[in-house]
């Protein structure tokens, strides 16, 4: 009996990638699937610095392609692209050519601000003489382009290249420059993945120092798609005090854990409010949540940022405050995270 390398490959879509529920075919982990008279070898290739995850894929791997009728014997040989040094992996991602380090922006739910820190982190290190892109994967909900006041549609090169739009300094790309203001994104999942794709693999970004990925809230199909498709140097996880926001800050922690991306720290947002008319300070979400959860994740807390009025005027004309403020207790604090960051990730 004749044995299909379709076969092989529906055989081993059984296989799951451990953490995830996708399998090793869709995460596109498989090489080559070689035939010989029953005996099948199996090339794939990853980015992994744990040893129980490619010994777990190969026992799995095996062990399903012996379950096709006239296999004789399976083996498979996997290629381990071990991450450069101080860099993060994900499950088979490589780097993008020009840029020194991505840093995903993340959260575990909606509503905690990411976008704002996402932008404004982005300004603060470009403030520092880095070159910065901003790449906003929110597909469906994207801000980047209201908060940098800019509506420009991108062009694109003779090689089909999109060309980003530059706003104060910064490189950007949104699905809300190419989108009317009332236009709403309706998509299915694969056709996400594959504008997360375009944005992240198709841009000119050019050389870049750090390129900020302003990620949608959750663990969804588009974070899935990103650490598969680059090589993060780490995330931050953006929160807010309370308990409700914490528990999901965890999620998006162990996400990125269980794929090797280290965590740089979390940013507790919306931190508390201090009363423009007497200075008073209001721990409106509670107080020290941030703080716990760091501990308890052993990563930094790498800012506490302030409800702010002027933060978020700011953000509706279209100007980051960290771009029109430099003084501010918001800018102050976004200064202090891309200082530590710089540490963190040198160039």
């Amino acid at each position: 009996m004749s044995i299909s390398e379709e076969q092989v490959k529906n055989a081993l879509k059984s296989v799951r990638y451990p953490g995830f529920t996708r399998d090793i075919v869709s995460f596109g982990l498989v090489k080559s699937v070689n035939i010989d008279n029953g005996e099948v070898k199996v090339q794939l290739a990853l980015a992994t610095n744990d040893p129980n995850v490619p010994a777990t894929i190969k026992n799995d791997a095996e062990k399903a392609v012996q379950t096709i009728d006239g296999v004789r014997s399976a083996k498979v040989l996997i290629d381990i692209q071990a991450p450069p040094a101080g860099a993060g992996t994900g499950v088979g991602a490589t780097r993008i050519p020009g840029i020194r380090h991505v840093i995903a922006v993340a959260s575990g739910k909606g509503g905690v601000g990411k976008s704002t820190v996402a932008a404004n982190l982005a300004v603060a290190l470009g403030q520092t003489g880095a070159r910065i892109g901003l790449c906003d994967c929110d597909i469906y909900g994207p801000s980047i382009s209201l908060m940098f006041g800019t509506r420009e549609r991108p062009t694109a090169t003779e090689e089909n290249k999109i060309i980003p739009i530059e706003q104060y300094g910064l490189r950007l790309m949104s699905m809300g420059f190419l989108l009317d203001d009332t236009s709403p994104a309706i998509l299915r999942g694969p056709m996400v993945t594959r504008y997360t794709q375009q944005f992240l693999r198709q841009v000119e970004w050019g050389e870049l120092d750090y390129l900020v990925l302003d990620l949608p809230p959750g663990t969804g199909d588009i974070q899935l798609t990103i650490v598969q498709t680059v090589a993060l140097a780490g995330a931050i996880i953006v929160t807010t005090p309370q308990e409700v926001a914490l528990i999901d800050a965890r999620k998006a922690a162990t996400m990125f854990d269980k794929v090797n991306v280290p965590v740089l720290g979390l940013v507790e947002n919306m931190s508390y409010f201090v009363s423009p008319s007497d200075g008073k300070r209001y721990d409106i979400f509670g107080s020290g949540g941030g703080e716990r959860e760091a501990k308890r994740l052993r990563v930094p807390l790498l800012g506490q940022i302030p409800i702010d009025i002027a933060t978020r005027e700011a953000g509706d004309r279209g100007i980051p405050i960290a771009g029109e403020d430099r003084q501010s207790r918001v800018t102050v604090e976004f200064k202090k995270i891309a200082e530590n960051l710089r540490k963190t990730l040198p160039l």
